[in-house]
């Protein structure tokens, strides 16, 4: 399969690093021209240039502004202009007992891991429509299925983004435009490597012996057995954003190497 992107503008949220970034680069490979968008002005340009020197045919522009605020998304798309593919990536996560979330970082967390694609949807979902082709796609996570005890705003936010998604993909029946999740598992991205190499140092072992020991304790389901690449998340977003990808709307799409036990 030859996965021509050529004619297409994608935006990717929260694209400076790990899952984002590869999502980048893979469009960017395929041909798509793309907006990198990060919180920072030095970090949307670093990523611009390290995209730039990954894919040196790249058409790759960066704005920095936080999609978490009205005021940020609206400065964005006024300086983004037209699209045809919009991968909504920004997110964030901690873990953090029940009790002692306050209402201010539920707040937070859905204003980050909602709102910010919701707000760009709203923008260009109807111009979509209008041109009758376009990708939407929202990166979720297997904790929208398996809501984690440790992380229960995190996944409440990851299950809203699956909602809106479906219901936005109703909108688009008998039109070329589709909206879809990706559901990515444990990952290792900049900072689950970071995390993994501390963790291996402090208790002087590998980071093998740590990959292994999380996955027997905290992931047993897995049948990865291993955290994903980014690059094999990006894959199924850079599908999904294609021509090839027409049939399929709607839908959850997991790449959780097998955590969820489910069918369906």
């Amino acid at each position: 399969m030859h996965i021509d992107l050529s004619k297409h503008r994608a935006i990717v949220s929260g694209s400076t690093a790990g899952i984002g970034f590869a999502i980048a680069v893979g469009l960017a490979r395929a041909g798509a021209a793309i907006v990198i968008n990060g919180r920072s002005e030095a970090s949307t340009i670093e990523a611009v240039r390290r995209l730039s020197e990954l894919v040196p045919d790249a058409r790759a522009d960066g704005i920095a502004a936080d999609l978490a605020s009205a005021a940020g998304a609206n400065y964005f798309v006024s300086k983004a202009g037209a699209a045809d593919i919009v991968v909504n990536n920004l997110g964030i996560y901690g873990p953090k007992p029940f009790a002692e979330i306050t209402d201010a970082e539920w707040d937070h967390y859905f204003e980050v891991n909602v709102m910010s694609g919701v707000r760009l949807a709203r923008h260009y979902f109807p111009k979509m429509l209008a041109a009758n082709w376009g990708r939407i796609v929202f990166v979720s996570s297997e904790s929208a299925l398996q809501i984690p005890a440790e992380m229960i705003h995190y996944g409440m936010t990851k299950t809203a983004q699956l909602a809106i998604a479906r219901g936005l993909a109703e909108l688009t029946a008998g039109t070329g435009v589709t909206v879809n999740s990706v559901l990515p598992g444990p990952t290792r991205s900049e900072g689950v490597a970071t995390f993994l190499s501390e963790m291996a140092k402090s208790r002087g072992v590998s980071e093998a012996e740590i990959e292994q020991g999380f996955f027997a304790e905290a992931r047993p389901s897995s049948l990865l057995r291993r955290f994903a690449s980014v690059e094999e998340v990006a894959n199924m977003v850079v599908y999904v954003a294609s021509e090839q990808a027409a049939a399929t709307n709607g839908a959850a799409l997991r790449v959780d190497g097998g955590v969820v036990r489910a069918i369906v």
